[in-house]
């Protein structure tokens, strides 16, 4: 669905969970507007800290602090590794004690400002502390705007698997803006477009015609094209975790075609 509210660049959608319903919008130049956003989702909002990694902040994150501040939001950043070697329990455990340093309350939020693995980080911990807090998906890599950043899965690895230790805990509002993508590493870019391809094979056949016609712009990072395939699959994705949110009704786990054998 689109809305005009948050500006006539801006689309958004709603994954509808009863009361846990959130909104996610898509637009460039977004990262400028995730206060106003996270103040209109959640009014009672003071304080929050955004969890992210070095190079994404250094790279994108002006403009997502400022924001914030302009917002009446205080923040603190917290930083983590970058890849899989934020998803352990033992970053889990440090990050937990920097948000109590931070003095998060009940009524904070902690931002995921990254990756899947930020993301997955970010959110176990949100589900977790002080018995969960408002969590805000603000995904830079197209595969984390496309999937991981939607449906509330988080989890963190044990050195007997993946995602072993984790949680359902659905964010308050995601906010993806596809012009950060320009910055992604090709094989990054690639790694996203893989999970689009995929949504399109099993649910939209006009969005794989999109990806057949628009291959070049798509693979030079172009901000329309972007935005398209952004937009579909959050659609795509969003409607299938309101009717099967904790994958157990045999509906989500189409979305795990391609990732098994």
């Amino acid at each position: 669905m689109s809305e005009g509210e948050s500006g006539s660049n801006t689309w958004s959608y709603v994954v509808e969970l009863g009361v846990r319903s959130y909104p996610v919008y898509v637009g460039t130049g977004l990262l400028g507007k995730v206060g106003p956003l996270v103040k209109r989702k959640l009014p009672d909002v003071k304080s929050c800290a955004v969890v992210t990694s070095e190079v994404i902040l250094e790279t994108h994150g002006e403009a997502l602090l400022k924001s914030l501040q302009e917002a009446g939001i205080r923040e603190g950043t917290v930083l983590v590794p970058d890849g899989e070697e934020a998803k352990s329990w033992s970053a889990a455990e440090e990050l937990i004690g920097d948000l109590l340093e931070l003095g998060l309350d009940r009524k904070s939020a902690v931002i995921a400002f990254g990756g899947g693995a930020v993301g997955d980080l970010a959110g176990f911990v949100a589900s977790i502390y002080l018995r969960g807090v408002g969590l805000v998906q603000v995904p830079t890599t197209l595969l984390a705007q496309v999937d991981s950043s939607l449906g509330g899965k988080t989890a963190v690895n044990h050195p007997k698997g993946k995602n072993l230790i984790g949680s359902f805990h659905q964010p308050s509002l995601v906010v993806s803006d596809p012009s950060v993508l320009r910055t992604l590493p090709r094989e990054e870019l690639l790694s996203g477009l893989g999970e689009v391809v995929k949504h399109g094979v099993i649910a939209d056949a006009a969005l794989f015609k999109f990806i057949e016609d628009k291959a070049g712009p798509l693979v030079e990072a172009d901000p329309s094209a972007l935005v398209h395939v952004v937009e579909s699959s959050v659609a795509i994705k969003g409607g299938l975790v309101s009717v099967d949110e904790r994958d157990n009704k045999g509906i989500r786990a189409i979305l795990n075609y391609g990732h098994t054998t």
